[in-house]
């Protein structure tokens, strides 16, 4: 006989739906990790995003820092150099005028005194042949040559005489002279129209007032026309053998740099040497130091380096220091050229100057 089957208990019922159930709860489980992960990732993702932002941020101001630090380092530094220089330039300008100051460090009136007397001595050792640069053979000569070698030189002047005295070799000669025919004849020295009326004045008053005749006092050569006290003394000391100083320009200017005077005032120059050195020195020293302002002590490049006085000198520093350099600077005998007269006393050591060269005639 057929067994009908057994319906499931009720054990088996409830296990089934508990199964069902914890299978139900396991998806719910999954859901809801799901349903939490994709909720957190954009909270993820924006925190993410702010840590590359706060990190980019930082990245930048750290390299703006960097850069501020790299400015302010270059500012500094060129802060610091620009400082250097302006230091260095501070103590360069201090270094020279201290140097300058220690070479005129100052001296008192009679070591002053005792530095020019030995500067005398050096030049007369070193220009033992040192004469007038003018040539002359009597006081009229020499008064004529010195009033035409104003703003001129005496070479100049020594290549124009030779035909004006051949055509008026006295005063009376001289007065007597056509103006526009003077004129022509000195034309070679400069300034030929106011030399002629000096020296048309001057010839007429040595007739009219001085018998012909050159006088031998200052006071009275200093009332001719166009005679002052440098004439005076040129003529005095070379044609009368009275002392006397002549300050031309070379004199005046070493004058100056010898320390011997402040003073651009020939007179003033004048009485301020004349207290340093004897009377009996007076010509032979401006003999001197304008051979020496002609030679070597230039008015725009002195010779230093070729100076033999250059220990005694306050000024040296001025010109060319370097020997080599210096002694291409020299002029006439010392530099191995011609002088300034075409007939130099026996014992100059150079070579005459050249006449002037004749005009050329016109075709």
């Amino acid at each position: 006989m057929n067994e009908t089957p057994e319906k499931p208990t009720a054990a088996k019922k409830a296990a089934a739906k508990k199964a069902v159930t914890k299978k139900a709860a396991a998806k719910k489980a999954v859901a809801k990790k799901a349903t939490a992960a994709a909720e957190q990732a954009p909270a993820k993702k924006r925190a993410a995003n702010t840590a590359a932002a706060k990190k980019t941020a930082t990245k930048k101001a750290a390299t703006k820092t960097a850069a501020t630090k790299t400015a302010v380092t270059k500012k500094t530094a060129t802060a610091k150099t620009a400082a250097a220089k302006k230091t260095a330039a501070k103590t360069t300008t201090a270094k020279a005028p201290a140097k300058k100051a220690a070479a005129r460090k100052p001296e008192s009136r009679a070591a002053m005194v005792r530095r020019a007397r030995r500067i005398n001595r050096e030049l007369a050792e070193l220009y033992p042949y040192a004469h007038p640069e003018l040539d002359f053979t009597n006081p009229f000569e020499l008064l004529v040559a010195t009033v035409l070698s104003a703003q001129t030189t005496d070479l100049r002047v020594n290549q124009t005489t030779p035909r004006l005295f051949a055509v008026c070799p006295t005063p009376e000669d001289m007065a007597a002279m056509d103006p526009q025919e003077l004129e022509e004849l000195i034309r070679p020295t400069g300034f030929f129209r106011a030399k002629t009326r000096s020296l048309l004045g001057l010839s007429a008053a040595l007739r009219d007032r001085f018998g012909g005749e050159v006088p031998g006092r200052l006071e009275d050569l200093v009332t001719l026309p166009g005679v002052g006290r440098k004439t005076a003394n040129v003529v005095l000391g070379n044609a009368f053998g009275v002392p006397g100083i002549t300050v031309d320009t070379h004199f005046g200017r070493l004058a100056r740099r010898f320390g011997w005077t402040t003073h651009q005032d020939a007179d003033k120059v004048e009485a301020d040497v004349a207290e340093i050195f004897p009377k009996s020195e007076w010509t032979m020293l401006s003999h001197r130091v304008v051979f020496h302002g002609r030679r070597v002590c230039h008015s725009r490049k002195p010779a230093c380096g070729a100076c033999a006085i250059a220990p005694l000198c306050p000024a040296y520093g001025e010109g060319e220091t370097d020997p080599e350099k210096a002694r291409k600077l020299l002029k006439y005998e010392l530099g191995g050229q011609p002088g300034q007269r075409l007939k130099p006393p026996a014992d100059y050591p150079g070579q005459p100057a050249p006449p002037m060269a004749a005009p050329v005639a016109a075709s």
